[in-house]
């Protein structure tokens, strides 16, 4: 009996050591797909005692899908307009088309979003739940650093005046998949590992898988890139208005062509002041939420009004393009109502003459020749006389 019970312990296995990928992944298979994950952590930051997670959907809830909804519409018309018409094959539209692809694919992960919230959201697993936020993060980081990349290549454009077509292509390229990579990155953080799971005394009250330091560094990298398109365009500004100055003293003419470049950079600022308006009260309520005990602020509570607000930016980006634009409002007053505006063989209608051939106000005008100017820069069929404005030729040329 001894002996037997001697073998036995020998032919006991030990323990293999279990690295720490395996671990990682362990702890993946079974905390992610836990739901009582969820659960826990909404009971800790007291979102368990709003109705919205055992009603259905609430009326705002139905506004802002419907807004959600507008908001593709409309980017995807944009895109259909730029695709059909050979005049946006530039590579300055390339960023736009960017934005309105961001807008767009915002507007779509928000309304999946709304979808799979309320009382739907204590059926996620924490997996789910990683993808339900990190798809409309992503695709609205997408769209602020689309109006970042959008600058740097207006400030290259207009104050460099670097009008070579093939280098100008690839920087577009580059702006577009670096905007794409960075979105991404910092919308997979919080799945790779930056979350609070396991540790609730750091977690986010708006989003309660998130962890709070994650909050302020996505805050921070936001503001740096709302400071970066700031100064850029203040930049811009100084240069044109510096120039403006100088060349009105030479020639009347010159200082006019100055002008259309103001024209421009106005509409680029009501872009930019539509950001502003509409994220700054999301940005201000993540802060509230870094710094607010838990249960102590019950504004938190109504996040969704707040990331409402937000995208209202995807549904203003295209409407203020389309309106500052007079190529790009008869792109699509021609893909939506061709037959109603224009006859069989391409002439416009009486009653499109208003919606085609009209501008508003001398401030549009000056704005869509300026258009004009920057496509040629795009395309690098440069006529002489713009450059000549921003550079006269000396005496001895």
């Amino acid at each position: 009996m001894d002996a037997s019970r001697a073998n036995y312990v020998v032919a006991t296995p030990t323990p293999l050591p279990v690295s720490p990928s395996s671990q990682y992944l362990l702890r993946f298979f079974r905390d992610y797909q836990n739901n009582s994950v969820i659960v826990a952590h909404y009971n800790y930051t007291g979102k368990l005692k709003e109705n919205k997670y055992r009603d259905g959907l609430k009326p705002e809830a139905i506004v802002f899908l419907i807004i959600c909804l507008l908001i593709v519409l409309e980017n995807a018309v944009v895109l259909v307009a730029i695709w059909r018409n050979k005049k946006f094959h530039l590579p300055m539209y390339y960023l736009l088309g960017n934005l309105t692809l961001s807008d767009l694919l915002a507007g779509f992960t928000y309304m999946v979003n709304i979808v799979m919230s309320g009382p739907n959201t204590m059926k996620l697993t924490p997996l789910l739940w990683f993808l339900r936020e990190g798809g409309v993060f992503i695709t609205l980081a997408a769209s602020i650093i689309s109006l970042l990349a959008i600058a740097i290549e207006r400030h290259v454009t207009m104050v460099n005046m670097k009008p070579y077509h093939a280098g100008k292509r690839g920087r577009m390229f580059a702006l577009i998949a670096g905007s794409w990579v960075l979105s991404v990155l910092l919308g997979v953080l919080p799945i790779m590992g930056w979350n609070c799971m396991g540790s609730l005394e750091d977690c986010s009250t708006v989003l309660p898988l998130y962890s709070k330091s994650y909050i302020l560094f996505c805050i921070t990298v936001f503001s740096g890139v709302l400071l970066a398109i700031v100064a850029l365009y203040a930049h811009i500004f100084r240069i044109v208005k510096s120039n403006t100055q100088r060349l009105g003293s030479l020639r009347k003419g010159l200082a006019r062509k100055s002008q259309k470049y103001m024209a421009l950079l106005k509409t680029v600022t009501i872009v930019l002041g539509a950001f502003i308006v509409c994220w700054l009260p999301l940005f201000v309520l993540l802060l509230l939420d870094f710094f607010c005990p838990v249960r102590r602020c019950s504004v938190l509570f109504k996040a969704d009004y707040f990331l409402g607000i937000a995208m209202v930016n995807s549904l203003l980006n295209p409407i203020i393009y389309t309106l500052t634009s007079k190529d790009m409002r008869r792109a699509i007053i021609k893909l939506l109502c061709r037959h109603c505006l224009m006859t069989e063989d391409g002439h416009i209608k009486k009653i499109g003459v208003p919606f085609l051939e009209c501008s508003t106000s001398k401030a549009e005008v000056a704005s869509h020749r300026l258009e004009g100017l920057e496509t040629t820069l795009s395309s690098g069929n440069i006529t002489p006389s713009p450059i000549k404005a921003f550079y006269p030729k000396g005496p001895n040329s």
